[in-house]
């Protein structure tokens, strides 16, 4: 494989690493280079970036690399998340809101345990639209981040209480939970979509 495509792959893996970012030691493992030549090519990504009109750049906190937004286009992306009108929720943030809402407060592990996939992702999105804040840690190792549903969150579903969501079926499965709770918030979605 030549650089070319060697960049591209790159560039692949960091926009599927999402907020978590990946290390230039976990790139060269999986596209099986040394990290000398991984570094070289994230050196020409970053240039690239820089060099052409383009509306992201790599970013890098600590030995993590992310692909994120230019900050001089920020005035937009705030607009973008002002109006839920105009980014409806994906079906993994609809889940994860979902999870927190009826399990609060909840760790981001323990909503992965339950969803079965990470979800780094959705927690941010969800953090971004204020739908979710976060309100302490748990007295556990490592004192994970506990995360419940906030006031913009009653404001979007047009709840004036917590209570007021539908009770969820006695004895389910987690994933029973899950489900039913979909089915609420994609409702909501979608009515809030059409008016």
């Amino acid at each position: 494989m030549e650089n070319v495509e060697h960049k591209a792959i790159v560039e692949g893996l960091l926009f599927a690493s999402g907020d978590a970012g990946i290390t230039i030691k976990q790139l060269a493992k999986i596209i099986e280079l040394n990290q000398a030549t991984i570094e070289y090519l994230i050196e020409e990504l970053k240039f690239d970036y820089e060099h052409t009109d383009r509306g992201i750049m790599i970013m890098q906190s600590h030995d993590t690399f992310h692909l994120t937004t230019k900050p001089q286009h920020s005035e937009y992306f705030q607009k973008l998340f002002e109006n839920p009108k105009m980014n409806r929720m994906s079906q993994a943030a609809l889940e994860t809101l979902a999870i927190i809402a009826y399990q609060q407060p909840i760790t981001r592990t323990e909503i992965e345990e339950i969803r079965g996939v990470k979800s780094d992702r959705s927690v941010q999105t969800l953090l971004a639209r204020s739908l979710i804040e976060e309100v302490g840690r748990r007295e556990s190792i490592g004192r994970p981040v506990l995360f419940s549903t906030s006031k913009e969150f009653l404001t979007y579903f047009g709840l004036s209480s917590i209570e007021e969501l539908p009770p969820l079926p006695e004895n389910t499965e987690d994933s029973s939970v899950e489900q039913e709770a979909d089915l609420f918030f994609e409702k909501f979605n979608q009515g809030l979509e059409s008016e």
